[in-house]
């Protein structure tokens, strides 16, 4: 693991706009990460959806298949997404789980996967019900006080067509454990070094040549140098990013995706907030000023548990340099370019499932 960062802290519930928006630019140009507390949505309604994530990934394979990704919605099973662009890495070690808003254009154009109601029958429900209360009653205010800490109109991201709270994708995770082989593995490190030093030599060798497995998995932890990732190294896509964890660790930030080697630092858990990054978009809107942090989950050998809402543009939406982030001195980086053609392109990129169809 890597070292502990301290992210700022924002208060939703704070009456103080101003000063909520300049503390929220500060995290932007320093981390691109921040907390958000006193959000509104109660640890009970997460707590409910966390639940009901765990019963959709515990079904089996073939029938979560079924509620495979088609587009953009739906179930992607382990591996689907890669990031990392090395021919040994086969892809993330996460299962997802994708879905939108049901309702107008959008929600024709990319319907939902949704599991059959005898097998989960309050998992519709409770899905419809965490999206619609975390757009309403923080989407909104959280671009709001963003908008305002770029020195812009409060409703600017609707008024150029940005914001839509339709737009918007819900993602469940789910970053396996150890597995059964490596389970084996460690369990035998800890018998030996509870036998003591002296014998340990003689059981680790005896072990070895009676179980075979040993000696795949000392290949496998060697083989090819690189951590072992549940969502390796990436920027998300779009504006803004709203993650709600189960308290277990594994998410990293590296600051500066320039340097290298790469610094990654430990972004812990707080309960009831929810962990807020900025997203490409919002990079390229910004002209760069506003950071969209590279990060990633490295396995710490136990199942873990997430929600992440992307608060996306409007399909439809052109992201161009803002005026107040370019001058002849600093000439636009990015050229403009229309959300849907630049989620065509990533998508194209990392996932496995996805269709240049759609």
């Amino acid at each position: 693991m890597g070292t502990a960062l301290k992210l700022p802290i924002i208060d939703l519930s704070s009456p103080e706009k101003l000063s909520t928006s300049r503390l929220i630019r500060q995290a932007c140009l320093d981390h691109g990460f921040f907390y958000l507390t006193n959000h509104g949505v109660s640890e009970e309604m997460i707590e409910g959806v966390l639940m009901e994530s765990k019963k959709l990934f515990s079904l089996p394979l073939d029938e979560k298949m079924v509620m495979a990704r088609r587009g953009s919605r739906g179930y992607s099973p382990l591996y689907d997404e890669k990031h990392e662009s090395s021919a040994t890495s086969k892809g993330d070690s996460k299962e997802m789980f994708t879905f939108g808003s049901s309702e107008g254009v959008l929600g024709q154009l990319y319907p939902n996967e949704w599991p059959l109601e005898e097998l989960l029958p309050l998992w519709r429900q409770t899905m419809e019900c965490y999206y619609k209360t975390v757009m309403d009653i923080v989407g909104k205010k959280l671009l709001g006080l963003v908008a305002l800490s770029l020195n812009l109109e409060e409703n600017f991201f609707e008024q150029v067509g940005a914001f839509n709270d339709q737009a918007a994708v819900v993602r469940l995770l789910r970053y396996p454990g150890l597995s059964p082989k490596l389970i084996a593995f460690w369990g035998l490190i800890r018998d030996i070094l509870e036998a003591g030093l002296k014998e340990s030599t003689a059981s680790f060798f005896t072990f070895t040549l009676r179980f075979p497995i040993c000696h795949i998995i000392i290949g496998e932890l060697n083989s090819s140098g690189e951590e072992t990732c549940g969502a390796s190294a990436h920027s998300d896509f779009g504006m803004i990013t709203l993650l709600a964890t189960d308290g277990v660790a594994g998410l990293q930030v590296c600051r500066d995706k320039d340097r290298e080697p790469k610094v990654w630092e430990d972004v812990a858990g707080i309960k009831g907030t929810f962990v807020v990054n900025i997203g490409d978009l919002m990079e390229r809107w910004t002209n760069g000023l506003f950071r969209s942090t590279m990060h990633r989950v490295v396995s710490v050998g136990k199942e873990r548990y997430s929600v992440a809402v992307f608060v996306d543009p409007d399909p439809d939406c052109v992201v161009e340099c803002l005026e107040s982030c370019c001058s002849e001195t600093s000439p636009p980086r990015f050229p403009p370019v229309r959300a849907r053609d630049y989620f065509h392109e990533r998508f194209s990129q990392t996932l496995a499932s996805y269709s240049g169809s759609d």
